[in-house]
């Protein structure tokens, strides 16, 4: 099946503890992603890119929610771009930059969803939980984060993006999951115990494997509902696979596993939106990893062997 795919990207490494993952766009890019998805029979709009504020440039507030307001503006205007997309009958594709960049994309899908009275579900791809709060947050991060504001928990300047004034849950958590988790704060458990969204943690994954927790997965995320958004960030898969990442944590998800997933997301049909995270060319050799990206986004949007 064909779609009409709006990329998006974000060069913003504001909500991250280290330097250049803001280049992200530009190597996926390079890396081939608009040429790979128009072969595969897709229209491909290039939106460019949401310019973001330098971190060195400004000071921040709080140091449990460094450059809150920056990070603030950057999303609502992603938000935006998102639901314009969807209102076109469009699919976004969002290239990140750090992970804060799901705080606009669901914000996006999740206000246009609401208004338009359809349901929506998650797959949260990542080594992390990205569910701290600023209560919880070892490091005031806000890529840590995201998972969290999706549930209406944090900043109100982040929760309410997307239309959420009154804030609250933007996902239903019973339809959302979290696939490849190794590393999550001590506190942060606490919060996604609390959120209670279903986790494939790493052991889950070598126990039953890769194919019945992925057929799992899309079982609850499309549990009546119009579609799913995929956060896939690209250090949920192994450093071994995909080095050039911020957070590299050992004992991941295998190239051909990740395939495997992506395949499966494909032939689900559900999938309504998409962002990749997390890419850092600074970190990356010879630009491994947003190749490796643009493969598992091939992949997702319909790219088989045979």
């Amino acid at each position: 099946m064909s779609h009409s795919i709006r990329v998006i990207g974000v060069q913003i490494d504001l909500g991250a503890g280290r330097r250049g993952v803001d280049m992200g766009p530009s190597a996926i890019r390079k890396a081939g992603v608009l040429s790979a998805l128009r072969a595969l029979g897709h229209t491909v709009i290039d939106d460019g890119n949401i310019p973001c504020a330098l971190p060195e440039a400004h000071k921040f507030k709080d140091p449990k929610l460094r450059y809150l307001s920056l990070i603030a503006e950057a999303m609502t205007t992603l938000s935006e771009r998102v639901t314009a997309a969807l209102e076109r009958e469009e699919v976004p594709l969002v290239l990140g930059g750090d992970h804060s960049i799901a705080i606009g994309t669901i914000g996006g899908v999740a206000g246009h969803y609401r208004k338009t009275e359809k349901k929506l579900g998650m797959i949260w791809f990542d080594a992390h939980g990205d569910a701290n709060t600023p209560e919880t947050t070892p490091s005031g991060n806000i890529h840590g984060m995201p998972q969290a504001v999706a549930f209406g928990r944090g900043a109100p300047e982040l929760v309410r993006i997307g239309g959420f004034e009154g804030g609250g849950p933007k996902l239903d958590p019973s339809r959302s999951v979290l696939i490849g988790a190794r590393s999550i704060d001590a506190l942060e458990k606490g919060v996604i115990e609390e959120i209670g969204i279903k986790v494939y943690a790493m052991d889950a994954i070598d126990r039953r494997g890769i194919y019945e927790v992925t057929q799992e997965a899309l079982e609850i995320v499309c549990n009546g509902t119009d579609g799913f958004h995929l956060s896939f960030d690209v250090d949920g898969m192994d450093p071994t696979v995909a080095p050039g990442v911020g957070t590299p944590e050992r004992g991941g998800v295998s190239y051909r596993e990740t395939h495997t997933m992506m395949e499966m997301i494909a032939e689900s049909g559900r999938l309504v939106s998409m962002e990749v995270a997390e890419v850092n060319p600074i970190l990356d050799v010879r630009n491994q990893t947003a190749e490796i990206a643009v493969e598992m986004v091939a992949s997702a949007f319909g790219k088989r062997i045979l």
